[in-house]
């Protein structure tokens, strides 16, 4: 069975979440609801491929956001791709604006409720990786 390395961050203001609308110009889980993610590239380590993946997501700068937590990395698998597992790496930041400037792989966001998310169609496990977190 193949493995990927992921993170998969979640920006939270004040109460919300934000979950963001993969776009039809994405390799995997087109029109899914999800989180910030992103491929870890080689011996990265997983909080700066974190950042990296917000900045280039959703265009928040590093002086704009504030690592709350790290959670444990998790194995998660997807109907979609069943030789293939995630090893996802989750994070959870707080920006200090709900300013989103979204890049070409998500189409739209929303900030939500935590509880809220169960509402979404979702990437695979993503309520669990929320849980990890909270």
């Amino acid at each position: 069975m193949r493995s990927t390395k992921i993170v998969t961050s979640f920006v939270t203001f004040e109460e919300k979440i934000l979950l963001l609308k993969r776009s039809n110009h994405v390799k995997s889980m087109k029109g899914l609801w999800g989180a910030v993610s992103g491929i870890i590239e080689g011996l990265e380590e997983p909080l700066e491929r974190a950042k990296i993946e917000i900045f280039e997501e959703i265009g928040a700068n590093p002086e704009s956001i504030e690592l709350l937590k790290a959670g444990k990395d998790m194995m998660v698998s997807s109907p979609q791709y069943p030789d293939h597992q995630w090893q996802v790496f989750p994070f959870l930041f707080r920006m200090n604006t709900t300013e989103v400037l979204l890049n070409w792989e998500n189409s739209s966001y929303k900030w939500i409720s935590p509880n809220e998310i169960t509402q979404f169609e979702t990437v695979p496990n993503l309520n669990q990786v929320l849980l990890n977190l909270l």
